[in-house]
């Protein structure tokens, strides 16, 4: 029997391939693979879907499963049509008004450029019990940030309880030094870019402040910073280097600028 005989006694097989592909696709595109694994895995039927599997889900389920997971359900998740997430996000709202749910919409908002609209579904919470929180906290400030309100966003950010944890600090610091640098004051900018590159847990303030370096001029001090970005992509283990894949991008953008 030829191939495309036993496929047509067994027409199932396609689909559960088609299925796998689309799968896998969504996958390799949210966690940003390598772009040669798209290729594979539309032409590679099985065999691409298999070289996908073990050379990079496995050792990501090894040595993350749960960040793994994540990622394929936000990629699952990503294929649904903005405006279908957003009454999603509402309708869970309307059950249960929690800080999760007010977050979630107000971040879909904002993707779909809705400022307005996101701005309001966070509004209560400022002046709630989560006033302080953190999440509504940051959330508020990069709505504020991107309205063209840096001197908004400074006044939350400034609420932030830096001691909530590392990951809060370093994007807490990054959004300031971000909210003072649009605002002209370059002397803050630069001393908070240098605080939040301290005991950072992503590579985003480090990428953000060589571009800041190049703006004013500072050629010498933005080629050494970029150059400590490629060690340490150099050095990273491959999950690093896709968490951290946009800033390392990044980085490499401003290195080409340089040349």
């Amino acid at each position: 029997m030829t191939l495309f005989g036993f496929l047509n006694h067994f027409p199932w097989l396609v689909y559960l391939s088609a299925a796998l592909q689309v799968i896998f696709l969504v996958h390799a595109v949210v966690t940003r693979r390598n772009l040669s694994w798209i290729l594979i895995l539309l032409v590679g039927s099985y065999l691409g879907v298999l070289a996908y599997l073990v050379l990079e889900v496995l050792p990501d389920l090894r040595g993350g499963g749960r960040r793994a997971g994540a990622a394929l359900q936000t990629g699952l998740e990503a294929i649904k049509p903005l405006e279908t997430r957003i009454r999603e996000a509402q309708a869970r709202l309307d059950e249960s008004d929690t800080l999760a749910h007010r977050a979630d919409l107000a971040a879909l908002q904002a993707r779909a450029g809705r400022l307005e609209e996101a701005q309001s579904t966070l509004t209560p919470l400022l002046s709630g019990i989560y006033a302080d929180d953190p999440v509504v906290l940051l959330t508020s400030a990069e709505l504020e940030l991107t309205r063209g309100n840096p001197a908004a966003a400074e006044a939350l950010l400034n609420r932030v309880d830096l001691r909530t944890s590392a990951a809060t600090r370093t994007r807490t610091l990054t959004l300031l030094a971000q909210a003072q640098e649009a605002q002209g004051k370059t002397a803050e900018a630069d001393a908070t870019y240098r605080e939040a590159m301290t005991a950072a847990t992503t590579e985003e303030p480090r990428a953000r402040y060589a571009s800041f370096l190049l703006k004013h001029g500072r050629q010498a001090e933005a080629a050494a910073l970029l150059d400590q970005l490629a060690r340490t992509e150099r050095r990273a283990t491959p999950l690093y280097r896709r968490q951290e894949r946009e800033w390392f991008q990044m980085a490499a953008g401003l290195r080409r600028a340089l040349k």
